[in-house]
């Protein structure tokens, strides 16, 4: 990618460089023909590959070699939700994407990058000839689509696309011609590139404006009409339902919408559907080294599975081609290790970059004040953290696998704060007590406390039901909670459900999470458990939400020190000094220190999936992480099976 000397050293600043846009080879002219879409071609259905294809098509070199045609990608969605998981697998086509080994960033549905000097003007180019899944063109007229509808329409009003916006105001877009436009910044923004190539941040690839355009009022005068023939209230509400930003499950249970993913929906995941299907995208806009248009392989199968038990069964059985999220813990990998020859698979390891293997996170915004103000109080939290016992967690459920530890960053990392790291591990369930005896000091006949109107203190943690570990542990949780005369509960649910009481809910107590980033650039890219600035921040719903958007009408205002860190975070992403972003990220993490947010269990040691015998291409140590969405940036269309 084309950049300034200080745009290079502003997103390499934590060793994350700018790859080169690979050459185009000799073969451009003579590319090859995916089998299973011959009849198509020869029947006048669709047109040779040479005319689907972009005039500089992005060539692909295979992992291991180039492979054969063919077969189906076998992989499996655990209950209802968290259909997030499928950025992992086929929605990860932003304008750059990460590189294979996470060293930087790469031209993907971009045809190249350059920035200014001073990283305020992005001047993106597109490739010629790039067509939708359904053969519309894909050009710059999408992107100023996107732009005035979902990223400036307040009627529409999605949330979010902080790394387009500075002080909560959108960056200038300027349209050069069909394939290149310009991005203008007030202020250096030196991360744009990587928050592009950030997993589910990109929408600008994902808004076709011949399709969604319908919806919108402006583009068509009858989308009311057309909304109430469906059943809902108004356009604002269809368009927003069919461009499906503001949920994960509906943007992937609309087959219908045309994509740039290297497999399209043919039959999409929502209720009752046993198992989606997604084929072939004849227009995508890939190639190997040798002219073969990817993907290698036809199809993705998910089997819709209802809990990780039943995904585990069908691992061992061999019928998932890979899978990691779900499976891997520590209680199965002997199972898994000893079931290798019968499901023809073998390990491979994922290097974890996640701030926690378990986050407890109270509701600080609850729409209960009582609750809200409890939760608010530090003291409270940190006497919480006092109650857990984390070595025996960790000798029980994790095998021994860890050391005591709060949402951090790694010793090793030159961002590493040690009160962050280690502060009120230790299992003090005496101090614990005395310091709840000062909060919330009235008890019942039980010895369970009573709030402040004297109510019986009863905590629901609400968990996500595939989350195994998660669950395991509260087992052991709950009576260290109880000891300190905390009546804590655990309901499981549906991702699904969780999503909707949790991430986009008020109501809810506490629930516990993971992910987030335990160095370099992943923590500045997610400081999730460092400083609220998106829906990941799930501990504190109101105040995130006034940081991305402080005149919605839900957005509450933090406290000073939070106000504080959100805006030496705006600072982080204006600078393009590699000593200014660690010395403000340093901040940040003492203000996360001296505020104590939320509180874990143990860093992640390396964990592990399973990947079949036959599948090829595949690359057996990656990092672990949602940002860089595992296995995603490895291309899986380059993957086959022989």
């Amino acid at each position: 990618m084309k950049m300034s000397r200080r745009a290079f050293m502003a997103a390499s600043s934590a060793s994350v460089a700018l790859a080169a846009l690979p050459a185009i080879p000799a073969f451009a002219k003579d590319y090859v023909e995916p089998p299973s879409l011959k009849d198509q071609v020869s029947g006048g259905k669709l047109p040779p590959v040479g005319q689907r294809l972009p005039e500089n098509p992005l060539v692909i070199t295979p992992t291991e070699k180039v492979g054969t045609y063919g077969g189906d990608w076998n992989m499996a969605l655990v209950g209802g939700g968290g259909l997030s998981m499928l950025f992992r697998y086929q929605a990860y086509e932003p304008l750059v994407r990460f590189t294979p080994d996470w060293s930087g960033v790469t031209p993907n549905v971009a045809e190249s990058v350059e920035a200014d000097a001073d990283s305020k003007v992005y001047t993106i180019k597109l490739r010629k000839g790039l067509k939708w899944s359904d053969g519309e063109p894909f050009t710059t007229d999408d992107v100023k689509f996107w732009y005035d509808t979902c990223l400036t329409d307040k009627r529409v009003a999605f949330v979010g696309n902080a790394h387009w916006k500075q002080g909560g105001k959108p960056a200038k877009l300027d349209v050069v011609d069909e394939t290149t436009f310009k991005v203008t910044f007030e202020k250096p923004n030196g991360f744009f590139p990587l928050n592009i190539a950030w997993a589910n941040n990109d929408q600008t690839t994902r808004t076709p404006k011949h399709y969604l355009s319908q919806f919108h009022i402006d583009y068509n005068p009858k989308a009311d009409d057309l909304a109430k023939q469906r059943g809902l209230g108004g356009w604002v509400a269809l368009f927003q339902q069919e461009a499906g930003f503001q949920d994960d499950n509906i943007f992937f249970q609309n087959g219908n919408r045309p994509s740039l993913f290297a497999w399209q929906f043919q039959t999409a995941p929502g209720a009752g559907v046993q198992q989606a299907v997604a084929v072939r995208n004849p227009y995508y806009f890939k190639v190997d080294t040798s002219g073969n248009q990817l993907p290698y392989m036809d199809r993705v199968v998910y089997q819709m599975v209802a809990d990780p038990q039943v995904l585990l069964l069908k691992c061992m059985q061999g019928q998932i081609d890979m899978m990691d999220q779900y499976i891997g813990t520590p209680a199965n990998k002997s199972v898994l290790y000893d079931n290798r020859q019968q499901g023809n698979y073998d390990f491979y390891t994922l290097n974890s970059t996640e701030a926690n293997q378990m986050v407890f996170c109270f509701n600080l915004n609850h729409n209960d004040p009582v609750r809200r103000e409890l939760f608010q109080n530090k003291d409270f939290r940190v006497a919480m953290s006092l109650a857990l016992d984390r070595q025996s967690l960790i000798d029980t459920v994790l095998v021994g696998q860890g050391a005591p530890a709060q949402p951090s960053i790694l010793k090793s990392d030159p961002l590493y704060n040690e009160q962050l790291a280690t502060q009120f591990t230790e299992f003090d369930p005496d101090k614990a007590n005395a310091m709840l005896d000062k909060i919330i000091p009235n008890k019942g006949d039980d010895g369970i406390r009573l709030d402040k109107n004297g109510k019986k203190l009863t905590i629901t943690f609400e968990i996500d039901n595939a989350r195994a570990v998660f669950i395991d542990m509260l087992q052991l949780v709950v009576p260290m909670f109880q000891a300190v005369g905390i009546d804590a509960q655990v309901r499981t649910m549906d991702r699904s459900l969780w999503e909707t009481r949790v991430r986009q809910g008020r109501d809810f107590d506490a629930t516990c999470h993971e992910f987030g980033a335990n160095g370099g650039i992943a923590a500045m890219l997610d400081p999730r458990y460092y400083v609220p600035t998106n829906n990941n921040a799930v501990y504190a719903p109101g105040w995130q939400l006034w940081y991305q958007a402080r005149d919605n009408k839900d957005a509450i205002e933090p406290d000073d020190l939070t106000k504080k860190s959100m805006a030496l975070y705006d600072q982080l992403q204006a600078t393009s000094d590699p000593a200014k972003q660690k010395d403000i990220m340093k901040q940040i993490l003492q203000n996360a220190a001296d505020e104590f947010y939320v509180f874990g269990v143990t860093q992640i040691p390396p964990g592990y999936g399973i990947v079949k015998n036959n599948l090829h291409n595949f690359t057996k140590t990656m990092p672990n992480s949602f940002g860089w969405p595992t296995p995603a940036p490895t291309r899986p269309e380059q993957f086959y099976k022989a």
